[in-house]
């Protein structure tokens, strides 16, 4: 089992380091999985114990200027390893003027992701600054467990209004209640709505738009005869909501959101080379 990678260019280097710096905001632990061609982080809290879920993926190809790696066996050619994310945004923010980041897995004493930071320096030799990250190594047969969560049928899609505005918006809401309701319709508006004995607040967002799959994807066939107008709605953890939407440093260019009524709320950030999903579970 063997991994090691390289990047040179800066610009990757930074939003590699962005898009780590996210998941650290939303995980304490995760579990990274390599294979060939692309790398997962994987947060599988179980949503059915109220825990949210999380599954980013990134295509290698698109940040690492060098990628080998040798799985377990040949018929499984992948690496699952465990590891706390804020050791390896630790790790990478040393690297902002970086020459190159070079990223090993390595077995001194215990296993871990060896990641050296070569920074560029007045003489002609360079100054390296090494981490080593502790990582735990996930045995093949439980390598189930960290499939990509599947998305259920959901009632409404539609997409988030600039997440600055919505974060504002949760902030404020996060002093009045633990919980907020998103409920959004096919015709594209969404409601944040906190309700309590003393207070009542809604939010309203309109023109929002509505992916092109709500009406013509068969699983969602449901949306054909349905009122465009009538709202799906979910209560959340507001915390949850508040975290993912705090941590994002992926800007990604589509924001979804999927709500299966009073089941899950499920975001898609999607930037050209990366997408994350994350499950925040409803509260009954």
């Amino acid at each position: 089992m063997r991994f090691r990678a390289k990047i040179v260019d800066l610009a990757c280097l930074n939003h590699f380091s962005r898009i780590i710096n996210t998941i650290a905001r939303l995980a304490k632990t995760c579990i990274l999985r390599l294979t060939v061609c692309k790398l997962y982080f994987i947060l599988s809290d179980k949503v059915a114990n109220g825990g949210a879920s999380m599954w980013c993926e990134l295509s290698q190809g698109n940040f690492f200027n060098e990628f080998q790696m040798e799985g377990v066996a040949a018929e499984h050619n992948e690496i699952y390893l465990e590891l706390v994310p804020e050791n390896l945004s630790r790790a990478l923010k040393t690297s902002q003027s970086a020459k190159a980041v070079k990223i090993k897995l390595t077995n001194k004493h215990c296993p871990c992701l060896r990641v050296a930071v070569e920074l560029p320096s007045l003489s002609s030799s360079s100054r390296i600054v090494t981490h080593d990250i502790p990582v735990g190594v996930i045995p093949r047969r439980m390598w189930n467990d960290f499939r990509e969560p599947s998305v259920p049928d959901f009632d409404v899609s539609i997409y988030l209004p600039v997440l600055k505005t919505m974060k504002s918006v949760v902030e404020r809401m996060k002093n009045l209640s633990n919980f907020i309701v998103i409920e959004a319709n096919l015709s594209g508006e969404m409601n944040l709505k906190i309700e309590t004995d003393l207070v009542s607040v809604t939010t309203h967002f309109k023109d929002l738009g509505n992916p092109p799959w709500a009406s013509e994807d068969g699983c969602q066939s449901s949306a054909q005869g349905r009122d465009l107008e009538s709202m799906a709605e979910a209560c959340i953890d507001i915390k949850k909501l508040q975290q993912l939407l705090a941590g994002q440093q992926v800007n990604p260019t589509k924001v979804l959101c999927n709500i299966v009524r009073k089941r899950i709320v499920h975001f898609i950030l999607l930037h050209e080379e990366v997408s994350l999903q994350y499950f925040i579970p409803a509260i009954a």
